[in-house]
C-alpha cells in the first residue's frame, strides 16, 4: 500500500520560506532562490511574500535593474527561532506541524 505525502501546513511553508531567506544572509535571498529551495509555485510564492512582507517579517528592496531581494526583519528571525522551538517541541510527541 502506497503511503500519501502529506501536505504542508501555511506555516511550514512560510518557515520553509523564510528559511531560504535566512540562508542567504544579510544580502538577502530572490523570489527564484526561494521558490526553489521552499519548492512553491510561482502563485504561491507572491500571495505568501506578500503576507510576510504585510506582517513585517521579510523585509522586500532593491529596484529594477536588479530586481526583488528579500530579508528577513528582527521579528522575522524571532519568528523562525520560535517556530524551531516548536517543531523540536511537537516531534517529541510524535506531531507534525
Amino acid at each position: 500500500m502506497s503511503r500519501r505525502r502529506a501536505y504542508r501546513s501555511k506555516m511550514r511553508i512560510l518557515a520553509d520560506m523564510m528559511r531560504a531567506i535566512q540562508s542567504e544572509g544579510e544580502e538577502g535571498a530572490g523570489p527564484t532562490k526561494i521558490l526553489y529551495q521552499a519548492n512553491l509555485s510561482h502563485d504561491r510564492l507572491t500571495q505568501y511574500l506578500e503576507e510576510l512582507v504585510e506582517k513585517e517579517l521579510v523585509l522586500e528592496s532593491g529596484d529594477g535593474e536588479s530586481g526583488r531581494v528579500y530579508s528577513l526583519t528582527e521579528k522575522g528571525r524571532e519568528f523562525l527561532r520560535e517556530f524551531v522551538k516548536m517543531e523540536k517541541f511537537s516531534e517529541a510527541f510524535g506531531i507534525e506541524i
